[in-house]
């Protein structure tokens, strides 16, 4: 997670770091305290401790057992997630001391997490149940129900943090797939430590599943298997397959080769769903509608093109299209792997 530019450094870690990390390290100053490089002044000590130590040093010192599925954050990734490595590594040194991964690692992981409502839009309290030996996480609307109210398979489940989404810093999307179609549920816990901990748990069910399906493959090739952020989410307008009704406004949901769109972002389920495969199967994206088309109120289009028919799509300004295309793009010129073509064609016998 280092910057290119660290204007900042921890001088009792011996470690360079950007100005948003700083922040982070000044909350735990019994482990780090912090200086600027340009503007504070700096004891000719503090000066040779930098010098021979550094990041590569603490690397090594600090992170030398960090198990290949938790998620190392970079520098894009949300407040919660930065803050938790940080925190992990440097406070509770849980990469030094790998008893202390048994909250992600242990394969079982219960308790409760804010949920929010299908059908309400209210939080509340609900036990969920990660089970590895059964693959799959499980919740109960109460702690004694003896039926589960959904049973998640870790070979189809999704989390993604999105705190501004879901209206709290630590919001945590988690998709699963149900009858091939996608399921959101909306969780948060009010401890950062709790929902990042559920996170890793996660992804780790996720590694142990995929190492026994994938048994050739390396830590590197699954590991970016665990879970996966959105390529794009943000409104646009559509219009429906006969393309004479007017445009309406819709929440978008770009997962992998899925576009999703939504009547509301925190929905349940997606109102539809679109396949976009790679341009070799006759999927191709255009700047721009058709010229007889009508209804829409944005002006910035764009044409997606499936071997079966024209979706077409209006974006608000000219930055979003751009933004949308580019997504739309590295998904067409990426080609389909062997599993994908099953998908297409479950989406293509969809009635």
């Amino acid at each position: 997670m280092q910057s290119r530019d660290p204007d900042w450094a921890s001088y009792t870690l011996g470690v360079f770091i950007c100005l948003s990390c700083s922040g982070i390290h000044r909350n735990i100053p019994q482990v780090s305290k912090v200086k600027s490089i340009r503007l504070d002044a700096w004891e000719e000590a503090q000066v040779e401790f930098m010098a021979s130590h550094g990041n590569d040093a603490a690397r090594d010192a600090y992170e030398s057992k960090v198990p290949p599925f938790y998620y190392r954050p970079t520098s894009s990734d949300c407040q919660l997630l930065r803050e938790q490595w940080i925190r992990a590594k440097y406070e509770r040194l849980e990469f030094t001391h790998p008893e202390k991964q048994e909250p992600y690692s242990a394969g079982y992981r219960e308790g409760s997490l804010w949920k929010r409502g299908r059908d309400n839009g209210q939080f509340l309290s609900r036990k969920f149940v990660l089970t590895e030996r059964e693959g799959s996480l499980k919740y109960f609307n109460r702690n004694d129900a003896k039926e589960p109210k959904a049973v998640m398979k870790i070979e189809h489940l999704n989390a993604t943090f999105q705190p501004a989404k879901i209206g709290h810093p630590h919001g945590l999307q988690i998709t699963y797939l149900k009858d091939n179609s996608t399921r959101n549920i909306f969780v948060y816990h009010e401890d950062g430590k709790e929902i990042v901990d559920w996170f890793n748990a996660l992804r780790a069910a996720r590694f142990h599943y995929l190492q026994v399906a994938f048994p050739g493959a390396s830590d590197a090739d699954l590991v970016p298997k665990l879970s996966r952020n959105y390529l794009k989410e943000g409104y646009m307008e559509k219009t429906g397959p006969k393309q004479t009704e007017g445009f309406r406004k819709r929440w978008f949901t770009m997962d992998d080769r899925r576009l999703m769109y939504f009547k509301d972002p925190l929905d349940a389920f997606a109102r539809g769903e679109v396949f976009i495969g790679s341009r070799e199967s006759g999927y191709t994206v255009l700047d721009g509608l058709p010229p007889s088309t009508q209804g829409h109120h944005w002006p910035h289009g764009i044409t997606i093109v499936t071997p079966e028919r024209r979706f077409l799509l209006a974006c608000e300004t000219e930055s979003e299209q751009r933004a949308w295309m580019e997504a739309f793009r590295k998904v067409v010129d990426r080609p389909m792997l062997p599993q994908e073509y099953a998908v297409e064609a479950h989406f293509k016998h969809k009635p």
